[in-house]
């Protein structure tokens, strides 16, 4: 569905590469996830999606069609993207927010229709958030307005849905609620793409992790695959062991404290 081929981006004044040839693809009916430290260009994964930065080298194909070939519109169609942070100018309406998700499927002069609103109804009830239809986007917290964010991008709709750090200011009943609906929505069939710093909450719903390091990818598989204690505490500079998690026998990285002298 997202396919990103030997990806190369630099920033200006940058020493290396934010992006260094990475290659990875996220599929129907799947949950993709990115992981890796701070500055390991997962966010700039996203941004070259959203074109907000130039590639130095490589391709991203979005069903087989390079995404140099679309329009932004034809992508907002296929696929539906929550960024890490997000402003708006004004406030609106919480409704009215998750409303701009039908905009690429509109008309230039056309107003909502019975489809939209039925889109726009089941996104907030998926998201837990049809209660705020009428509250200000200034006037919810960084939780509820996360929720609400990821309700635009399920009114959006498309065949894949790509999320940058999902998890942000959700308290853990909601962080579980989101993840158990990325679950589903895979099951649906749609393409999950998301980058987290969650790690053990990813192991345990992610079909495929892909760990970036430095721009690169240093591991790339299954869960169990992935969380390997010889290749975490490589990547992100700090003892740890992997254990597993009672509940679903995923793979758990447990940090360790540093030996104090």
């Amino acid at each position: 569905m997202i396919r990103f081929e030997k990806v190369i981006v630099r920033y200006p004044r940058s020493p290396r590469a934010a992006l260094d040839g990475v290659s990875l693809e996220a599929v129907r009916g799947r949950i993709t996830a990115v992981v890796g430290p701070n500055g390991s260009g997962k966010s700039t994964l996203v941004r070259t999606l959203l074109r907000l930065v130039p590639l130095d080298g490589g391709s991203i194909l979005v069903n087989d069609v390079p995404l140099s070939s679309m329009d932004r519109r034809e992508l907002a169609r296929r696929v539906a993207v929550v960024t890490q942070s997000e402003s708006i100018t004004f406030a609106l309406p919480a409704r009215e927010y998750v409303a701009l998700g039908r905009f690429p499927h509109e008309g230039r002069w056309s107003a909502e229709g019975p489809g939209d609103d039925a889109a726009i109804d089941r996104a907030m009830e998926l998201a837990g958030v049809s209660g705020m239809s009428t509250r200000g986007t200034d006037e919810l917290s960084g939780g509820e307005w996360q929720r609400v964010r990821i309700a635009r991008a399920l009114a959006q709709g498309g065949d894949a849905l790509v999320l940058d750090e999902p998890s942000t200011f959700l308290d853990v009943g909601h962080e579980m609620a989101m993840f158990e609906l990325f679950a589903l929505l895979a099951r649906e069939g749609t393409a999950v793409f998301l980058v987290s710093h969650q790690l053990n909450l990813v192991a345990r719903f992610a079909d495929t992790i892909v760990l970036l390091d430095r721009g690169s990818v240093a591991a790339a598989g299954t869960p169990s695959d992935v969380m390997r204690a010889s290749v975490l505490e490589r990547v992100y500079d700090w003892p740890l062991v992997i254990t597993r998690d009672p509940a679903v026998g995923a793979p758990a990285l447990l940090p360790l404290r540093r030996r104090q002298s």
